[in-house]
């Protein structure tokens, strides 16, 4: 294969927070202490993830390190956001 023809590749890396992050199961645990129903919770934090990602500031001091779904869980842990029972919003 001629050198010429070889087009390197780079894996793009993903903005420092991210969605792309893995969530930390010490905060999903302690996330499901306060939702119990693992279904409300996993659309509670989405809702907030999609907010993080269209530009919403954290309600919580957030680490560089920190993913969004790590930011949502960390919120609803500090009670900065909470499920209201009953909407369909």
């Amino acid at each position: 294969m001629d050198a010429d023809n070889i087009v390197p590749f780079e894996a793009p890396t993903p903005p420092p927070r991210s969605s792309a992050i893995p969530m930390k199961n010490d905060l999903v645990e302690k996330a499901s202490e306060i939702v119990a129903d693992p279904l409300v919770l996993i659309n509670l934090v989405s809702k907030r993830v999609t907010q993080l990602n269209q530009g919403r500031s954290p309600l919580i001091e957030a680490l560089p390190s920190m993913g969004f779904a790590d930011i949502a869980l960390t919120e609803i842990i500090e009670g900065k956001i909470k499920l209201i029972e009953g909407t369909d919003s």
